[in-house]
């Protein structure tokens, strides 16, 4: 499982990144697009039994 939560980790971090930068540039969009993705991603390591804090 190490792989797999890092992997959730790391694009967790991205989408984070991305949703903070879509929001102050105004793109609903990618902001919406991104959200979408983070709740997935948590939906993911929930359904596998990883605890994502965030």
């Amino acid at each position: 499982m190490g792989e797999f939560t890092t992997t959730i980790e790391s694009r967790l971090d991205q989408a984070y990144k991305g949703l903070e930068e879509a929001t102050t540039s105004g793109d609903d969009f990618l902001a919406d697009t991104l959200t979408a993705e983070i709740e997935d991603l948590h939906r993911l390591a929930e359904d596998h039994g990883v605890s994502i804090n965030r």
